[in-house]
């Protein structure tokens, strides 16, 4: 790879010129210049985006900064970053992360993303949730994927998880299921909520009555841990030989995979005598149950892409867009 040196020494100029060549054209004789660029050109040198305007591009290349709370250090959500990236070399962008972590001085990490001078600032979570956005960022050209802020009017995308639910609950019900075992999410979780109201909608709506639902809120004080609770609830309905439900609605596929193994250690056929739905579309994950499991597809790339074409198309909209979170229908059902 060339060195700012080499184009000295082809051009037949000091260093000091290379670089006022690079950031300050205008102060150089013409012909000074051109040497500086036909050497630029055939050693291809390219040390940052300003050198892009020796080869003759007078438009700055333009950068997405990705504001990133838990987002890029999780499988759950990396394909918000993976399409951020791929939607801004598309358009000719480019992008970059800085993590937030839990741990982290918020101030200190903004001034690490505003000391780059991103010309936008996409700001991403791990798992949908409320945030409280950093006062040096509410001037800036922002967007959030997976989070709102109640509090400041900033564009917003968001799964849509209460119609994601509300369509698999109608698939189930197609399906011939009347008596369902639904364990959701923590309730204090932004997702659980949206997600029962869909799933009760759908029950309504099939002539159900939702005081009869069989519905348990998992605990979330103690961790990723509370997924073992799930246990308890399905022997609670669940025993060798005896049932009062025939499906097990999940909060989501890593509790699906807790029921899984409950119910088959029972001697219980899935979905031939229960049946099993997830949410989330785990990494793949649900193609590797067996049965291969249905479950919804949490839109991820898309929240990343459509929050990326945001800034990029200079979008001026401040509302929140929900994004389909589309049914993945296999054999668990």
């Amino acid at each position: 790879m060339a060195s700012l040196k080499d184009v000295a020494k082809l051009a037949g100029v000091s260093l000091m010129t290379v670089s006022r060549a690079i950031n300050e054209p205008d102060k150089l004789r013409p012909e000074t210049y051109q040497r500086v660029k036909l050497a630029i050109d055939q050693l291809e040198y390219v040390p940052d985006l300003a050198a892009r305007r020796i080869r003759g591009d007078s438009s700055r290349v333009q950068t997405l900064g990705v504001l990133a709370l838990d987002t890029a250090t999780t499988p759950f959500s990396v394909d918000i970053i993976l399409s951020i990236e791929k939607t801004a070399r598309e358009h000719g962008w480019n992008s970059f992360v800085v993590n937030l972590f839990a741990d982290d001085s918020a101030e200190h990490t903004i001034d690490l993303l505003l000391a780059h001078r991103p010309d936008g600032v996409i700001f991403t979570t791990m798992g949908l949730r409320q945030v409280t956005l950093p006062t040096k960022l509410l001037d800036k050209k922002l967007v959030l994927a997976n989070c709102v802020s109640p509090e400041n009017p900033v564009a917003s995308y968001i799964p849509d998880d209460e119609q994601g639910q509300y369509d698999a609950m109608r698939a189930l019900i197609a399906k011939g299921y009347r008596a369902p075992l639904c364990i959701h999410l923590p309730e204090t979780t932004l997702a659980a909520g949206l997600r029962r109201r869909g799933l009760e909608r759908a029950w309504l709506e099939a002539g159900g009555d939702v005081g009869q639902l069989r519905q348990y809120h998992l605990d979330l004080t103690d961790g990723d841990e509370h997924y073992r609770d799930s246990v308890e609830l399905l022997e609670r309905h669940f025993s060798p030989g005896q049932r009062d439900c025939d499906v097990v609605v999940c909060g989501n596929d890593r509790v699906a995979f807790m029921v899984y193994q409950v119910l088959l250690a029972q001697g219980w056929k899935i979905p031939q005598q229960v049946g099993v739905l997830g949410y989330d579309n785990m990494v793949g994950i649900g193609q590797l149950f067996l049965p291969p499991l249905t479950t919804v597809q949490l839109p991820h790339y898309e929240l990343g892409r459509q929050a990326a074409l945001h800034l990029i198309n200079q979008l001026e909209h401040r509302e929140t867009r929900k994004v389909a979170c589309p049914l993945l229908l296999r054999e668990s059902l």
